[in-house]
């Protein structure tokens, strides 16, 4: 059967399709695909539908950019490089087609979100019409179509301890861009350089790698819950994670070459916990991506909440008069970064002391993460929003998290300014200063500062009233038993490691 664009004068070729994936290092589809003989295209593609999505923002794709540009650099030596469109998938290949014969397309697995899942399937429909072979390789332990867990706990241990996939740089053979010239077009970027968000790219991800499991580690313990200290004290990895410019395995590989190396023993276990942690959360949103839109208890499907726009925008804006959540979220826009516990807060404040749904919520703040992972986003929404029906309810207090967390104020000081001169007594309450006080502290609170949106109280009251009257009810117990059977990893104890 003849090819159905065939041309034989067409120069026969494979293809790496590049997604969240933008590394050289420990990468079986470059691997896979230098084995296999023909030249070989590298290709990334900005997907205007993608870039759409409400789940992104350009500080992603800034992020995603930067990331190409450095995988280029180091490609020079090799005169080859990643060819970048700004095109759907779909065209791209139809135009690629026209000029190569593609045999095979190498790529990882993508648990991203429906978008980028229905843009596979076009592909895949694509590739069969076409005769074009589309291997797809299982990325970081993550397995698709899985229906229990039973023996994903050992895999994950494998892959991790597997050789890492190393390409021979020397013997690559690289199709050739100069017929490309006219191809290629890219996105209207702001690439400006942004000071306050972490750059992207291969280099800064295993100088960063380098200097936390070296020195930064040491603190990781007392750091981790606290929004300034954590800055610093946590790996901050997860960007680069997030888009690819580390694997799991690379990590978890170092991770234990330090232990051996500087002790620092219970530091290291607490973090290659949350090494876990991130696999274990990505696998349950490919087990069950409805996630994305819907709890995944369906049992709460009944409990009420109507969105509150002025409440909503109150709480996206940090302006909700609760001076942690508000430095947190002003952060977030500015740097998109905060450690994990203020992000749960942040979540819990939304959908508990507010009580509005939480699937605006959700989509705001992947908007603001600059490591927004699909698979750990809705999962942990799920949760921190009470909807799983397995978990434990946390109702945060957002004093008493600043009161515990940043006790001097340093966090909320720096993004909170109209706070400064309240002193500590006040910082975390300061809706409870006498007008007098106000008038000392220079700052009215209702003007300068809002007052708080919700009574703190009644709002939590509220909330742990309807939250945990849910958990006896038929619905959600009925639930509990499918998802318990679905997503428990067998011995999840000893799996979970150290809590944080």
């Amino acid at each position: 059967m003849s090819h159905p664009l065939s041309n034989l004068r067409r120069e026969p070729i494979n293809l790496i399709w590049f997604k969240r994936d933008l590394r050289l290092r420990d990468h079986e589809p470059l691997v896979l695909a230098q084995q296999a003989g023909l030249p070989v295209l590298l290709l990334y593609v900005f997907e205007p539908s993608v870039m759409a999505a409400p789940q992104y923002d350009e500080r992603h794709w800034r992020f995603v950019q930067q990331s190409l540009d450095d995988m280029n650099r180091q490609l020079q030596a090799y005169n080859t490089s990643v060819v970048v469109f700004h095109d759907e998938m779909l065209p791209v290949l139809k135009r690629l087609l026209a000029k190569f014969r593609i045999e095979t397309i190498f790529s990882h697995q993508e648990t991203g979100l429906k978008i980028t899942y229905d843009r596979d399937k076009a592909v895949a429909a694509f590739c069969e019409a076409n005769q074009i072979k589309w291997r797809e390789s299982e990325y970081n332990a993550v397995r698709r179509g899985l229906r229990s867990r039973k023996d994903w706990r050992e895999h994950w241990y494998e892959f991790m301890a597997a050789p890492q996939a190393r390409v021979d740089w020397k013997l690559w053979r690289a199709v050739s861009t100069k017929g490309l010239a006219g191809f290629e077009n890219l996105p209207n970027l702001s690439l400006q350089h942004a000071p306050n968000f972490q750059p992207g790219g291969e280099t800064y991800a295993h100088s960063y790698l380098k200097s936390f499991l070296n020195d930064r580690i040491r603190q990781y313990a007392k750091a981790i819950s606290k929004p300034e200290e954590s800055r610093k004290g946590c790996s901050r990895l997860s960007p680069y994670l997030a888009w690819g410019n580390l694997s799991i395995r690379q990590v978890w590989q170092a991770a234990a070459q330090s232990h051996e190396q500087h002790g620092w023993k219970f530091q290291h276990a607490a973090f290659q916990s949350r090494l876990r942690w991130q696999a274990h959360f990505i696998q349950k949103f490919e087990s069950e991506d409805r996630m994305e839109f819907e709890n995944v208890n369906r049992g709460y499907d009944l409990l009420e909440k109507q969105f509150d726009p002025a409440l909503f925008d109150a709480w996206k804006n940090g302006q909700t008069g609760f001076p942690l959540v508000d430095a947190c979220m002003r952060c977030l826009l500015v740097t998109g970064w905060v450690n994990f516990r203020m992000r749960a807060m942040l979540a819990s404040f939304l959908t508990h002391l507010l009580w509005q749904p939480w699937q605006p919520g959700a989509e705001w703040l992947a908007k603001l993460f600059l490591d927004f992972e699909p698979g750990i986003h809705y999962p942990q929404w799920q949760m921190q929003a009470g909807v799983t029906g397995i978990n434990t309810v946390r109702i945060y207090n957002p004093v008493k998290q600043g009161q515990d967390n940043d006790p001097t104020g340093v966090f909320v000081k720096k993004w909170v300014p109209e706070l400064r001169g309240v002193p500590e007594a006040f910082l975390h309450e300061p809706w409870k200063m006498s007008a007098m006080e106000q008038q000392l502290y220079h700052v009215s609170i209702g003007k300068d500062y809002p007052a708080p949106v919700v009574d703190l109280q009644a709002a939590h009251r509220h909330a742990r009233e309807k939250l945990w009257g849910m958990r006896s009810h038929p619905v959600v117990q009925q639930e509990n038993e499918r998802i318990l059977g679905r997503h428990t990893v067998p011995d999840r104890e000893a799996w979970a490691g150290t809590k944080g």
